[in-house]
């Protein structure tokens, strides 16, 4: 069993190493690896796209790696079970509204918008811990109850118009999107790797998880 986590030169890896292979030693899930080689990512059981930064930076630094090719063959035509993180997950909706308009993979049904929140007292970016309200229950989320913390820094958020497709939320003067799924496909808003065991749960189920 070998875990993918992809470098596209998009953020720091390192947390997200070492959380996933922590739990992968736990579970028995086999290698976890960061690789920018479109081979390892061609052949590897499950991926990981993280991903920090602005969405049309990160959109195109994808595009020109690699690994782009091997990445949606893999998801999109055998199933892989995939799970981006933080912009990772932005990526994941049709387009992105971040300084311009720019196209992402067209997995979710959604666009990510800049977050207003109603309470002109939170600051932008969202940033720090939040409490989950779970709309739709996963796999992946198996022992996560609403309530439970997550950690967000992010500025834009993913408006997605099908409800089956928003696995949960939190309140930040509204409704903002924090985990995103459908089929193979899951994504995070929030940062597994630095939301203490609630992330680390849900990491162990990712890696686990048979779709």
């Amino acid at each position: 069993m070998l875990t993918a986590i992809i470098d596209y030169e998009s953020g720091n890896l390192h947390s997200a190493e070492k959380a996933f292979q922590k739990m992968a030693a736990e579970v028995g899930a086999g290698d976890v690896v960061v690789t920018a080689d479109a081979n390892v990512v061609a052949r590897a059981d499950r991926l990981v796209l993280p991903g920090d930064g602005a969405f049309p930076a990160c959109a195109a630094a994808l595009r020109a790696s690699g690994c782009f090719e091997a990445m949606v063959e893999a998801v999109e035509t055998r199933g892989r079970p995939f799970l981006g993180i933080c912009v990772g997950m932005q990526l994941m909706a049709r387009r992105g509204h971040e300084y311009s308009m720019t196209d992402g993979l067209g997995w979710i049904d959604g666009e990510v918008v800049a977050i207003e929140p109603e309470d002109p007292a939170l600051k932008v970016p969202h940033m720090g811990w939040n409490d989950l309200v779970i709309d739709v229950p996963h796999p992946v989320l198996d022992g996560v109850a609403t309530g439970e913390h997550a950690y967000f820094v992010h500025s834009y958020q993913m408006r997605v118009d099908a409800p089956a497709q928003r696995l949960a939320h939190v309140d930040y003067g509204g409704d903002v999107t924090a985990i995103v799924g459908r089929d193979t496909m899951l994504g995070f808003q929030f940062h597994p790797e630095k939301s203490a065991a609630t992330g680390l749960r849900m990491i162990a189920n990712f890696l686990t998880w048979t779709p």
